[in-house]
């Protein structure tokens, strides 16, 4: 039984697509939903308004200030239809299977970094704000981009930022950082980083910090960003009735690379090979939408304007032909 025990909150960050993700991924005002992102809960409120009294919502975040946030009795959601867990999405099967749940109607996600994580200097996901280099969205466990600095090897380093930030000036940037750890002053800050980086770039697009691309691809390997995707769309694609929908809103090419080829991989039938009169592989998903942010919100928040939001319908035959 979902209770209003650990139920929401909000702060000042800005869902993206707000209207559009939840138009998305209602089907049925009477049935359950999760939203493996909660953040400050921007979709989790609509989503709630949109439902009938006999609808459920389940939310999940791997950060601590946002559950925390979710308890805060001035923006609490007082509703016993919701509920948030402190848990990966990626881990989205099990956490619904202690509540008693074992499919779903839509599953939201919502990949990007929120505003309060960002404007944190103690968080150390920015390069405006000067704090200490953790970049870890569950600051409970893992390994903070400041100890993986501290103890990586150049090529490592280099190849996090090559392949995570898509920085050409990778090497550049990994041999700069081992010369400073070397001179016995490893970095440790989020400035000390930047400035660094900011020697190594030669050049850089216009209006682009310098530091941009490596704190992406630190942020992204510390907090195994790319992996967690692709184990979450798989545990959603096992939760989704048929008809049910899956919501993605990505801010990278990486990730909405990943996003892309999923629905791309399941909205085909597949055919083996090796057995040419075996019937395929059923159609799991069927790709809806590709929608970016209009006019108006983009003029109203800027870090709109990488969104890109993926929607699918989960197929009734594949649900059929399933063993």
């Amino acid at each position: 039984m979902i209770t209003a025990a650990d139920c929401g909150g909000e702060s000042k960050h800005t869902a993206v697509l707000l209207a559009e993700a939840v138009d998305a991924l209602l089907t049925e005002r009477d049935g359950i939903y999760l939203d493996g992102t909660f953040g400050r809960g921007g979709h989790a409120r609509r989503l709630l308004q949109a439902l009938s009294p006999l609808g459920r919502l389940v939310a999940l975040d791997r950060d601590l200030d946002a559950v925390a946030a979710a308890s805060t009795d001035a923006t609490r959601i007082d509703d016993a239809r919701f509920c948030i867990r402190h848990a990966r999405f990626s881990r989205m099967t099990e956490e619904l299977a202690a509540l008693g749940i074992t499919e779903v109607h839509g599953v939201l996600l919502d990949l990007g970094v929120s505003s309060p994580q960002i404007d944190d200097p103690q968080r150390g996901f920015s390069f405006r704000y000067d704090g200490p280099l953790d970049m870890r969205m569950d600051s409970t466990r893992g390994e903070s981009a400041a100890h993986f600095l501290a103890r990586a090897e150049e090529r490592q380093i280099a190849d996090v930022i090559r392949d995570y930030g898509e920085e050409r000036f990778a090497v550049a940037i990994a041999k700069a950082l081992v010369a400073r750890r070397a001179s016995g002053l490893a970095v440790r800050t989020t400035r000390e980083l930047s400035e660094i980086v900011a020697r190594a770039v030669k050049t850089r697009e216009p209006g682009q910090d310098p530091a941009t691309r490596t704190f992406q691809a630190l942020r992204i390997f510390v907090n195994d960003e790319l992996e967690e995707l692709e184990q979450g769309l798989n545990a959603a694609l096992s939760l989704l009735r048929p008809g049910g929908r899956l919501v993605v809103i990505s801010f990278h090419s990486l990730e909405d690379r990943i996003v892309k080829t999923f629905i791309a991989r399941h909205s085909r039938a597949v055919f083996d090979r090796r057995a040419p009169f075996a019937e395929p592989a059923p159609v799991r998903l069927r790709a809806l939408a590709r929608v970016r942010a209009g006019e108006a919100e983009l003029r109203a928040n800027p870090r709109s304007r990488s969104a890109i939001m993926r929607v699918a319908e989960r197929s009734e035959v594949a649900w059929r032909g399933a063993a």
